[in-house]
């Protein structure tokens, strides 16, 4: 029994707030340990449901698993191990960072000194901040921050570590440095990743889901999902006005701002002609073709970003 893969299971979830708002929809899900990727736009349900499963908020119905633990009637027990690292983290600006780690190692329940010390000064040097112990919380940066928080929530070695939108507002080094810590975390444990970010997703997750207004659209091993794409993308560039007409004659998935121009992805079984040609397709293509319909189930979405 022990040698049984762990797993996370959520089953028929729903949450609907006292406003009306539905910010789930009969969420079923399967995640097993590694890195998974939970991928929405900002108020799609990713937080909703990361604090269902963190055990701090209640669903109207469904049921969620860890491995034989059941997640909403096993509360204390599902906290002794879980490691949580919600969008806002706040810590205590005049602490250090070896203070404030030994304090929440008390929290978790360990008591012995000797022991404290052994622990924090591991987690400090596992998320590269043994060098910046003895500095205030204060004084670090957006990334330093969020590696203590993963240093708080791997007290205890948790088999689920739960992190939501962890790289909004970290540089390129820090965003690096973070994945690459979550990464190694993943190794042993089941960690979701809830982000908007496209490209966290795909340089981390080997399995994946796209969730929009509550719902889930898409689940997927992350590669296959890309593969599936394999010809049927196809791009050009057109100018701004054009784009209407053109997403009259084709199912268009995404739409760019790029050098004054627009660069245009269209999703076509075939080739759509019309001046396209095919593109290689990549997860940002996945994330579009299914918000707007055309891979999974419909979600109408048309963005125009700026490069």
């Amino acid at each position: 029994m022990e040698n049984k893969p762990l797993t996370l299971k959520i089953n028929n979830v729903s949450k609907t707030y006292a406003n009306g708002v539905q910010a789930l929809s009969n969420i079923n899900l399967e995640i097993p340990v590694g890195m998974y990727g939970l991928l929405g736009p900002n108020g799609a349900g990713k937080s909703t449901l990361m604090r269902t499963l963190a055990t701090l908020q209640e669903p109207d119905e469904g049921q969620i698993f860890l491995g034989e633990l059941d997640v909403l009637r096993q509360k204390e027990e599902v906290r002794q191990t879980l490691g949580y690292l919600p969008q806002e983290f706040g810590v205590y600006p005049k602490a250090t960072a070896q203070e404030m780690l030994d304090y929440f190692a008390v929290l978790k329940g360990i008591t012995q000194r000797a022991a404290r010390h052994e622990v924090t000064k591991g987690l400090l040097q596992h998320t590269n901040l043994w060098d910046k112990r003895k500095q205030k919380l204060g004084g670090f940066s957006g990334g330093m921050k969020q590696r203590f928080g993963v240093a708080v929530a791997l007290l205890g070695n948790p088999k689920l570590l739960i992190v939501d939108e962890p790289t909004a507002g970290l540089d390129p080094a820090e965003r690096v440095r973070f994945l690459n810590l979550l990464s190694e975390v993943g190794e042993n444990s089941v960690v979701l990743l809830s982000t908007h970010i496209v490209e966290d997703v795909s340089e981390l997750c080997t399995n994946m889901a796209i969730i929009n207004k509550g719902q889930i659209l898409l689940q997927a091993n992350t590669q296959q999902a890309v593969a599936n794409l394999n010809g049927k993308i196809w791009r050009k560039l057109t100018d701004k006005n054009a784009l209407s007409a053109l997403e009259q004659e084709h199912q268009v998935i995404s739409a760019k701002l790029l050098s004054g121009r627009t660069m245009v992805h269209v999703y076509s079984e075939g080739n759509p002609g019309d001046g396209f040609e095919q593109a290689e397709p990549d997860l940002e293509d996945v994330y579009f073709a299914t918000m707007t319909g055309n891979y999974g189930q419909p979600q109408p979405v048309k963005e125009v970003v700026q490069l």
